[in-house]
């Protein structure tokens, strides 16, 4: 089958679909991947894998009308020119666009379209300051594009039932929850954590609504008792987006706080070898983070916040800690417990391990993924635990535990 998967980003691609995209082209398909930014490297590693790369054009964080006309026409045209027999959409203007695109194609050779939701997005966190009318266009848009969609996958316990509560998708659509994308438990094999000194570590992008503020005052409260704990940002500056904190901004910030910032990697191995904790206190609205996956296979303990998304992987006193969402104080005492007993650091990082191994480990989320758009050779049915799916009615079952 021909598999035309649409992006907001290209570096996503590799970094977050790699071993989605790397799966469909090992079970024979061909597969055409779209992002609206050029990337050198990103397109090298495409080409090594087989994909085949299409740049379409869009505005990221924007509003305007004329641009998302312009990414419609263009995924139609993409749709046009390449026949797939399947649409793979990921992030919010890629499904809401690809989707309506999808239904201008003819009825005799119109493509099965599937969205992974791996989040509803920014306008829908807690902390949306965005107009009333904004959001009701995102729902009709987003009501819109999932009409006619195959599956939607989510990442989250919640998202399905905010969905039809938002209107977005009805009961009879099909919906269905996966761990996520994922971790290549190869990519980020453990490693013993760090205990001496106590260093607790941030990834994300740098905008407030992901917690960059309520870590850094946590940081300075728990230093208060605990001088010895380090503190570190890891993450890219958000310069266009409303919640954004500047280059000039976070280097203030590091500053003022005592914080160190490293200006975003491509490569978070080695920070989450070096720490203690993993920390994310976000609010905004995630799926499930690909960061805290990543800290979960490398075997660290995690705080993050208890809100959709976040909470998923995380039980709380055995592989890590869940706190309120904006709140510095809650975050610092959460932090405090692990300063004052190193010894929960190691008994946590085993407990995290063993949960990436048993549900987020990227085969068996790729398995489910394909069984379901029905991209399995029949070659290739048995999942990573060694059961064998050949038949319709296994594949029934197994899609069946996957909505529960």
């Amino acid at each position: 089958m021909k598999v035309l998967v649409f992006s907001s980003l290209a570096y996503s691609l590799v970094n977050f679909r790699g071993d989605l995209l790397k799966a469909m082209i090992d079970n024979g398909h061909d597969v055409i991947a779209c992002a609206p930014d050029r990337d050198v490297a990103t397109e090298r590693k495409l080409a090594e894998m087989g994909v085949e790369f299409h740049l379409t054009p869009m505005q990221r964080t924007g509003t305007s009308v004329l641009s998302d006309l312009r990414l419609l026409s263009s995924y139609v045209l993409a749709i046009w020119r390449h026949k797939p027999d399947i649409v793979l959409a990921y992030t919010q203007k890629p499904i809401i666009y690809g989707g309506i695109a999808a239904r201008f194609a003819a009825a005799g050779s119109r493509p099965r379209f599937y969205a992974l939701m791996s989040g509803l997005g920014q306008v829908f966190s807690t902390d949306a300051d965005y107009p009333g009318w904004l959001r009701a266009a995102v729902v009709r848009l987003y009501r819109t594009a999932l009409a006619h969609a195959r599956t939607t996958f989510v990442f989250n316990a919640d998202d399905r039932n905010d969905m039809i509560a938002l209107g977005i998708v009805n009961r009879e659509q099909r919906v269905i929850k996966v761990p996520g994308s994922g971790v290549s438990l190869e990519r980020f094999p453990p490693s013993p954590p760090v205990t001496d000194p106590i260093r607790f570590l941030l990834i994300a992008r740098l905008m407030r609504n992901k917690g960059i503020m309520e870590f850094l005052e946590a940081s300075r409260v728990v230093r208060q008792t605990y001088p010895g704990c380090q503190f570190q940002v890891v993450g890219r500056c958000e310069d266009e987006n409303p919640s954004g904190i500047s280059h000039e901004e976070s280097q203030r910030l590091a500053a003022q706080y005592g914080v160190e910032l490293v200006p975003g990697t491509d490569d978070v191995r080695p920070y989450l070898a070096a720490c203690s904790v993993f920390v994310l206190p976000s609010y905004y609205r995630e799926g499930l983070p690909r960061t805290i996956l990543e800290a979960l296979a490398s075997g660290r303990p995690i705080i993050t916040t208890d809100l959709p998304g976040c909470r998923d992987a995380i039980r709380p006193g055995h592989n890590g800690m869940l706190v309120l969402p904006r709140s510095a104080e809650s975050l610092a005492e959460a932090m405090k417990k692990f300063a004052a007993d190193p010894s929960l650091v190691e008994r946590m990082s085993s407990a995290s391990l063993e949960i990436a191994r048993e549900i987020y480990d990227v085969r068996k989320v790729n398995h489910q993924l394909l069984g379901e758009m029905d991209l399995l050779r029949s070659s290739n049915t048995q999942t990573p635990q060694g059961v064998t799916h050949s038949d319709r009615h296994s594949q029934k079952q197994l899609r069946v535990r996957a909505e529960g």
